[in-house]
């Protein structure tokens, strides 16, 4: 690359500042400007002697940034993504793409139209131990498919819940970070064909879920259960087990099992199991544990949106294959207010 990208970030948050530290050490970009209306964003603008706008519109239209990180608030990134497309200016959106369905279908909309590219933070696809699960169910090491078990589980502090937002419907754990997990097992296991669930408030009694329980069946025919809470100490969950991110303290603990016909694969640490010689539950497993290099799945997300905004790559993760795993959240959302099995797909077309 000739000269380091010029991104800006529209969002001085937690994860608008991680991008930031990202962007500053990274050799393909530099960081254009912010977008933040708070005070808190803007004195760290100027403490950093970076360019502050109030708004997202001002940094595009002033500091004509080649690439441009929406970190904000979820029901503000399909107004900043279409101005982004209006601008013809590549963006990285913060997972979920949209806060609805219907929004995210308006956005693919305008990608298709105006043809400018844009990529969806489900950073974990970008993880090696993510990547290497995926290859190992794609390649047949486990034979065909049959159950997928996974946990997030874990206790998020009281003062966490001092924003209001967090204690109202679509600030749970279900949006904010089931999605995450919903959308490894897209990647891994393939489409999400319909769901079950049960959920409850029964713990903080807020407005929104603090448990949930999912069940589903991938369009290949495997099932799936899910638990979830944000109000229990414990260490699976992929936050704590992976060591994605220092900031958690790290665990030797799955989050994930795939089992199939010929093996079963546990996730993050990797473990593979299988029969050495005839199958049958007297005979001895084998245990085989696959080693993927190490390597920062957020500082690799930048690399990637860096070349998808020099033209250079497609994006991995689309605003159509976002929209995918943002249909699954709703699916849930459905079924544990009917009672009733919800396919994803049914949401889609409900919301076109």
């Amino acid at each position: 690359m000739s000269a380091r990208l010029r991104i800006g970030v529209a969002g001085a948050g937690l994860i608008g500042r991680r991008h930031i530290a990202l962007i500053d050490a990274s050799p393909d970009c530099e960081l254009a400007g912010i977008a933040d209306p708070s005070p808190a964003a803007r004195d760290y603008a100027r403490a950093r002697n970076t360019p502050w706008h109030a708004d997202h519109r001002a940094l595009l239209a002033q500091e004509k940034p080649d690439g441009l990180i929406i970190a904000s608030p979820n029901p503000l990134h399909l107004p900043m993504a279409l101005d982004c497309a209006q601008a013809g200016v590549p963006a990285l959106i913060e997972k979920p793409v949209t806060d609805t369905v219907a929004a995210a279908q308006r956005l693919c909309a305008a990608v298709r139209q105006t043809g400018v590219p844009m990529l969806v933070g489900h950073h974990r696809r970008h993880n090696p131990i993510i990547r290497a699960a995926r290859e190992a169910v794609a390649a047949g090491r486990l034979g065909r498919l049959t159950g997928v078990a996974a946990l997030w589980l874990v206790k998020k502090p009281d003062d966490y819940f001092d924003v209001a937002w967090r204690r109202e419907p679509g600030g749970g754990p279900l949006l904010i970070n089931l999605i995450h997990d919903i959308d490894n097992l897209r990647f891994i296991c393939g489409e999400i064909a319909e769901v079950q669930a049960i959920i409850s408030n029964s713990v903080r009694c807020f407005a929104v879920e603090d448990t949930a329980a999912l069940l589903l069946r991938f369009a290949n025919g495997a099932l799936g259960t899910v638990t979830v809470s944000d109000a229990t100490p414990a260490p699976w969950s992929w936050e704590l087990t992976s060591g994605e991110n220092p900031a958690y303290p790290r665990q030797d603990r799955p989050c994930y099992v795939f089992s199939g016909t010929d093996g079963s694969l546990s996730v993050p640490d990797m473990e593979l199991w299988s029969y050495a010689r005839e199958p049958g539950w007297y005979a001895p497993l084998s245990r085989e544990t696959i080693s993927p290099p190490p390597r920062d799945p957020l500082a690799e997300q930048l690399r990637h949106f860096c070349a998808v905004a020099s033209g250079r790559e497609q994006p991995l993760i689309s605003v159509e294959d976002a929209m995918g795993t943002l249909a699954v959240v709703e699916a849930v959302s459905e079924a544990a207010r009917t009672g009733q099995r919800v396919s994803p797909g049914r949401i889609m077309e409900q919301a076109a």
